[in-house]
């Protein structure tokens, strides 16, 4: 069993599992061929390069004059040719054709994104007070021009082939072009049934959309490649669930997101059609994200689906990493959840790791902790296997084994990305030989202490080089503060400030100004949303919107989040909150 961190380091106990251990046999020796993701350029485009560009288009302020369409990828691919909307399998097309179930009960606002409907969608924020967006955001009114449909995918889920899965309470309602020629496919959460709600209701309830239309947001603002979320409403609607599976079904309320994404096509969905033989299907499917969303590969190029799953590879292991960074765990990293342009999708059971803890897993339905924060860098290897095998037969014998170079390339790809952000976490200029040693003994350190992970580092981006030095970690850095108890924090901090001393020029306030903007203050705790959703089931959305304003500003301490004590020790209630698979 070889680990990403082999080095001897300086006495300190080697971690493993935050820094992630492959399996044998996966990572091979020195690669001959390694494709660079850079060379094919990012997959998020800059807005001044795309075609289209209109800064004279301008919001508009009704919904008659804003139209949405799904002629693109209807006009692409072949349709399901059964209109009825009952659960089958469904075969040889990408999308089902398929309407939104309205709710039969008065529906609520509870909460929009204004730099969603203002900046991507070019709606003026005074449209949100219209009962026309609130009817096409509840899925009660199709836009002209629009035809719903839902998405036709499968996936490993938890290691094994689930078969057909598919867009089971979801709905495409359309795409947008905006001002700045970005393409935008919305799609509703908790619209209904469709052919793949197995079986399911077709909805989602309250709890678990806040906590969707919240966790998208501040993913964002983190500044972490994520799906948006442009609005959350509510109704009366009875949907019955048993949160934790253990026979207690409960009355919860319907609720539906409306969710913002430059594509919703994941590993799972040319994984289906792989497995069914549709290969000529497959290849299609993979042509047009090509054209659409790797601007940089040229549809002629005969190795474009090679580099295509290099940018996968690279990309993949630089979202990972950066989730990592912030201590967040998503939950479900089934290969139907893991998006093919990188971006985090599919908010379920996530959590942000609170006290520090490699084998922390936010999801009480993972009894085998396959998806722990300290193995999502291993589960994205597995799942970027998953979609090598789908890929294969578009694929010659030499691009197979390059491709298979490629993806062993994942761990040093990972750890590249892995060091350069800590390293900007703990402060440093440059790069100097001790910077792993300092990294992987500070991650030691926190293990053995268990501090809370969020709180360290930005307290330690705060607290001055001369408090530092003399060890005097004032106690309400609680989280710095626990972790200077161990025995061997002096050896650490005086080798830290020895490289903070080898950047020449770098003031301490310039050290402490640049910590603070990679460290925020505030992530969204559990506990945090658990708060939230209680109040908005009693029709307060008072939280919602806190916490929605706190989260567009993570790096910057604010009184109203110091008031609700959200950078503080969590409340003695806030280790009994769980969340599960249901939603």
């Amino acid at each position: 069993m070889e680990t990403l961190l082999s080095r001897t380091l300086n006495g300190f106990p080697t971690f493993m599992c935050f820094w992630t251990v492959f399996c044998s046999g996966c990572h091979g020796g020195e690669m001959d061929f390694i494709f660079d993701a850079e060379s094919y350029g990012n997959i998020y485009s800059n807005k001044s390069n795309l075609n289209g560009f209109c800064e004279r288009k301008m919001k508009v302020s009704s919904m008659d004059l804003w139209s949405v369409s799904t002629e693109d990828v209807i006009a692409e691919f072949p349709i399901d040719p059964i209109k009825e909307n009952y659960v089958r399998r469904v075969k040889s097309c990408i999308f089902s054709l398929v309407y939104p179930t309205p709710f039969t009960s008065a529906v609520q606002l509870v909460a929009v994104s204004e730099d969603v409907l203002e900046n991507l969608l070019d709606l003026h924020l005074s449209v949100a007070e219209t009962n026309a967006f609130l009817q096409f955001v509840s899925g009660g009114k199709t836009m002209p021009g629009s035809v719903p449909l839902a998405h036709r995918y499968g996936g490993h889920q938890f290691g094994a082939w689930a078969g057909q899965l598919g867009d089971g309470r979801a709905h495409l309602i359309g795409t947008y072009i905006n001002r700045y020629g970005e393409r935008w496919e919305l799609q509703l959460k908790g619209s209904g049934r469709t052919p793949y709600s197995r079986s399911g209701d077709g909805r989602a309830v309250l709890r678990s959309s806040v906590r969707e239309f919240l966790c998208s947001e501040a993913m964002h603002y983190l500044g972490i490649p994520s799906s948006r979320a442009a609005s959350l409403v509510v109704s009366n609607d009875a949907v019955w669930r048993d949160q934790f599976y253990n026979g207690n079904l409960k009355k919860e309320r319907g609720a539906i997101v409306l969710r913002v994404a430059k594509s919703w096509f994941r590993i799972g969905s040319l994984e289906i059609v792989a497995q069914y033989g549709e290969i000529d299907l497959l290849r299609e499917l993979v042509d047009f994200i090509i054209e659409e969303h790797f601007l940089s590969i040229s549809r002629s190029d005969p190795n474009k689906v090679l580099a295509f799953f290099s940018s996968v590879v690279s990309q993949t292991a630089n979202l990972i990493a950066l989730w990592m960074s912030v201590g967040f765990a998503h939950g479900v990293c089934n290969t139907d959840n893991f998006s093919l342009l990188s971006i985090t999708i599919d908010y379920g059971p996530f959590g942000f790791m609170e006290r520090y803890d490699a084998d922390y897993v936010p999801n009480t339905s993972d009894d085998g902790g396959r998806y722990k924060i300290g193995n999502q860098a291993n589960v994205g290897m597995f799942n970027l296997n998953k979609l090598l095998v789908a890929l294969k037969p578009l694929m010659d014998t030499r691009q197979r084994q390059l491709a298979s170079q490629v993806l062993g390339g994942f761990p040093d790809l990972y750890y590249q990305r892995f060091t350069e952000l800590f390293r900007a976490k703990l402060g440093f200029l440059g790069e100097r030989e001790q910077d792993l040693t300092l990294i992987a003994s500070f991650l030691n350190l926190m293990e053995d202490t268990k501090p809370d992970f969020t709180m360290t580092f930005r307290q330690l981006s705060e607290i001055t080089r001369e408090q530092l030095q003399n060890l005097s970690i004032p106690q309400e850095y609680f989280a710095l503060y626990d972790l200077s108890q161990h025995k061997k924090f002096p050896d650490w901090v005086a080798l830290y400030l020895q490289r903070l001393k080898s950047s020449p020029g770098d003031s301490d306030p310039e050290r402490r100004q640049r910590m603070t903007g990679i460290n925020p203050i505030y992530v969204l705790r559990n506990w945090m949303a658990e708060s939230a959703v209680r109040k908005a089931e009693m029709n307060d959305f008072s939280e919602v919107h806190l916490l929605q304003k706190v989260l567009r500003r993570p790096f910057h301490a604010q009184k109203i989040a110091e008031r609700a004590g959200y950078s503080q020790r969590p409340p003695s209630w806030a280790k009994e909150v769980k969340v599960s698979c249901s939603s």
